[in-house]
């Protein structure tokens, strides 16, 4: 049986003890198989072999996706992080059945007394109120319009986007509002949205950024397991352009001897339409380092102490180091390497050369809804 080594951790002394082992088919269509314990828990269990192999019912036990249902407080969050380029952002749900494996959002999971590991791709936070929240925000007295960044901690559109149509009740009040977003999708599914996203951009309210980690179609499937596949999400990128929409490309996050295409999916995406391009290293907080380490050692064994090596070279010998000025884009040889590589790659092509306005001038609080619009 093809397994991967796991290490359970004694935290009364923070010192690795027993070595356990999962299955490796356990994980497909999964980022991660393991329910790790988050950081607050007193008691830490994992998981191991007994010896057994999955019989078909067995493998189709498989968590499936869970929806748990939420009434939020509030729903646009401010950020005042000097490395982070938009000051509001909204999220219709917390985790993500995308399951990227590298995904800097999952020690978010931890607040809610559950696992970054499995728990956030298959335990959905869904905020029932976003909508009428958001309304009720954009019309408080005094408000001031900026642009809102949907989706900076999950992926708006991932699959459950279909059923629940939270995201498109948000762009829904947005364009009534003509208040301005951007949004940043590993997914097709903002394909059903242009309907509403065309005629905002046309006015310079809005934007799109597909995330494209590679081109390699088998390495995305292990990196971003739910995700659109690479040349599924280029062909978003060209019907984006062909609606007229604004849209750039993420090549985020960059890992050392792991995606090394920064190059050619620059080339893909400037022929997609894409006009903007960004990208960042990997970012392993908390929970998601020995997420990654446990990754790495299930599908590249020979390399992972290689790859940990120069991802902790570039964070000053630790897997992470939060600093603002560094957090994003490493520091050292090799982060300075990607750094002129992607500079070199985006202006041979002209990426970046005109900066996107986004118009605030139009916004229009909008009307009530319910009992509200009856007075």
């Amino acid at each position: 049986m093809h397994t991967v080594r796991m290490n359970s951790i004694d935290r009364s002394t923070d010192t690795t003890a027993a070595e356990v082992r999962i299955p490796l088919h356990a994980i497909r269509g999964r980022g991660t198989a393991t329910r790790m314990a988050h950081r607050f828990e007193r008691d830490s269990r994992e998981s191991f072999d007994d010896g057994w192999q999955l019989s078909d019912e067995e493998q189709a036990a498989i968590p499936r996706t869970e929806v748990i249902w939420e009434t939020a407080r509030s729903i646009i969050a401010h950020n005042d992080s000097p490395d982070i380029h938009f000051g509001s952002s909204l999220n219709p749900y917390r985790g993500c059945e995308h399951g990227c494996i590298y995904c800097y959002a999952r020690p978010t999971h931890s607040y809610l007394n559950l696992s970054p590991g499995l728990d956030f791709e298959t335990k959905i936070i869904a905020k029932r109120n976003t909508v009428d929240l958001l309304r009720s925000e954009l019309g408080r007295r005094g408000y001031r319009p900026e642009l809102i960044a949907i989706g900076s901690a999950t992926d708006c559109y991932q699959p459950i986007e279909r059923e629940l149509r939270l995201t498109r009740g948000v762009i829904e009040v947005l364009r009534e509002a003509r208040h301005p977003f951007a949004l940043v999708t590993k997914s097709s599914g903002v394909e059903r949205d242009l309907d509403l996203i065309a005629p905002m951009a046309a006015e310079g309210l809005a934007a799109v950024y597909v995330t494209i980690t590679t081109l390699d179609a088998e390495l995305a499937r292990k990196l971003e397991p739910r995700a659109a596949a690479p040349h599924r999400r280029l062909r978003v990128l060209r019907t984006l352009a062909e609606h007229g929409v604004r849209c750039g490309v993420s090549l985020a996050p960059q890992i050392p001897f792991i995606n090394d295409d920064m190059e050619q999916v620059l080339e893909a995406a400037w022929e997609a339409g894409a006009r903007e391009a960004f990208y960042h290293v990997i970012r392993l907080p908390w929970e998601v380092a020995p997420l990654f380490r446990q990754w790495l050692e299930t599908h590249y064994p020979q390399r992972a102490q290689r790859v940990m090596a120069r991802i902790q070279e570039m964070r000053g010998g630790k897997d992470y180091d939060s600093d603002f000025a560094t957090r994003m884009k490493g520091s050292g040889a090799w982060a300075d390497l990607l750094a002129q590589r992607f500079r070199k790659a985006a202006t041979r092509l002209g990426f970046n050369g005109k900066k996107q306005q986004f118009r605030t001038d139009l916004f229009r609080p909008p009307g009530p809804t319910g009992q509200a619009a009856l007075f």
